[in-house]
């Protein structure tokens, strides 16, 4: 119990206490909602397969190493007749993920505040439906904001969205 107390203590009190916010931008071919400040949520209109390998050689080509690539779509698709009616109810096509690191960042990182390699390493969610892929990022400077390292974990968050905005630039 005190090691979670110590933990709430770390993050600041409007990060536990944010209300949800809805904020719709609309473009020709992308839509940007936020739902929770601590969640980059970018929605492209195009396919999971083209804004995967976009997102994942994008990343690659910026000094980002994808070191795993969970399908968790498929995973929790063996689970559609023990669960029934409670399996999928949004109805998405395709849930994957990446998971990837930029070492240099992680050491800047651990040389500050190792306590913040809790956000190592990054993780990228992808979800389809309809033609239109949702990317989902936990915002590390957000995580970081009580921290040392927070200059260098927002730093890391702006490169990895800034990565992100490249790769969909073309949908």
């Amino acid at each position: 119990m005190l090691k979670l107390l110590s933990l709430l203590l770390l993050l600041p009190i409007t990060t536990l206490i944010a209300e949800p916010q809805l904020v719709k931008k609309t473009t020709t071919t992308t839509t940007t909602l936020k739902v929770n400040p601590l969640v980059y949520d970018r929605t492209v209109s195009a396919g999971m397969d083209e804004v995967y390998k976009s997102v994942f050689t994008t990343l690659e080509n910026n000094s980002y190493f994808v070191i795993s690539e969970p399908n968790i779509g498929k995973n929790l698709s063996h689970f559609a007749k023990r669960w029934g009616d409670d399996y999928n109810k949004n109805k998405l096509d395709s849930i994957r993920s990446m998971v990837f690191c930029n070492g240099w960042y992680a050491n800047r990182i651990s040389n500050i505040d190792p306590s913040m390699l809790a956000i190592c390493p990054l993780h990228i969610s992808l979800y389809s439906k309809n033609n239109k892929t949702h990317i989902l990022f936990v915002r590390p400077g957000k995580i970081a904001a009580a921290s040392k390292a927070h200059k260098v974990a927002k730093e890391l968050e702006d490169d990895v969205i800034r990565t992100i905005e490249i790769a969909i630039s073309n949908f």
